[in-house]
């Protein structure tokens, strides 16, 4: 597995006044799609906030739009690891339609900080599990 699906259907509050899905609502969408993805690899992101106090802040991010999508759209949000280093990751994402056209794709960068806000390197476990999952494209 190089990367991983899930779908969503847009909810109603999920959109503007244009009845179009609101820009930074695919931030949201990215972010579920990298909870989920760490979940699919036997990975709880909150199990590292509680129990090992760190977390992942994003630094930097970037979508671009293809297309619009509406209200009770039926959406698969595609997320897989493009980067990773010693205390970063880059996650990259993709949103489809359901005849499968690319509606927004883009990428978070993600830092690994602890309670200080101080950059650490990411567990070995944690390292381990995501080093397989870089898709080189």
């Amino acid at each position: 597995m190089n990367f991983y699906d899930f779908d969503v259907r847009i909810a109603y509050a999920d959109t503007d006044r244009m009845g179009v899905v609101y820009y930074a609502n695919y931030l949201v969408l990215f972010e579920r799609g990298r909870t989920e993805f760490l979940r699919s690899l036997g990975f709880r992101y909150r199990d590292m906030e509680e129990q090992q106090k760190l977390y992942m802040v994003a630094v930097e991010s970037h979508i671009e739009y293809y297309a619009p999508a509406h209200y009770d759209d039926l959406i698969k949000v595609r997320t897989f690891v493009s980067e990773l280093g010693a205390a970063h990751i880059i996650f990259g994402s993709e949103i489809y339609d359901e005849q499968s056209h690319l509606i927004a794709k883009g990428r978070v960068k993600l830092a690994l900080v602890n309670t200080r806000w101080k950059p650490v390197r990411f567990p070995k476990e944690l390292r381990t599990k995501l080093l397989p999952q870089l898709r080189n494209d």
